[in-house]
């Protein structure tokens, strides 16, 4: 079974860093891409960065280039979101997302599994 936990979540003022984790099991293979996508209230999923399985490719949002980050640890197992100079429409669920369609990027919500979704929420 594929579980996808995301930790790291939490209050911020904008102008802050979080850092974001998340630690697949499950996967009985390494080529698949991890992403994250975020939703606000009343808001459809949103796309915010991806990482092919060698961690070589990234692909990002506009909306968060240069102060968001995806990485990989070097067992392709876990994924983070460094979140820099954070604002207030940063606010939202973040998701964790694999998608093994071997298609990059995909910046559509129709990735394979999901994780539960970490809170972040930042202050003007």
């Amino acid at each position: 079974q594929v579980q996808l936990v995301e930790s790291g979540g939490g209050l911020a003022q904008a102008g802050d860093s979080l850092k974001l984790s998340c630690a697949a099991s499950g996967l009985t293979d390494r080529t698949y891409t991890m992403a994250w996508f975020r939703q606000a209230p009343g808001k459809e999923r949103e796309f915010v960065t991806a990482i092919t399985w060698d961690g070589e490719h990234t692909y990002t949002s506009d909306s968060v280039k240069g102060r968001f980050t995806i990485s990989r640890d070097n067992t392709g197992n876990t994924v983070y979101l460094q979140m820099n100079s954070l604002k207030p429409e940063d606010t939202a669920v973040y998701y964790c997302a694999v998608d093994r369609s071997r298609v990059f990027p995909r910046v559509y919500p129709e990735y394979n599994y999901w994780g539960q979704g970490t809170q972040v929420t930042v202050s003007s």
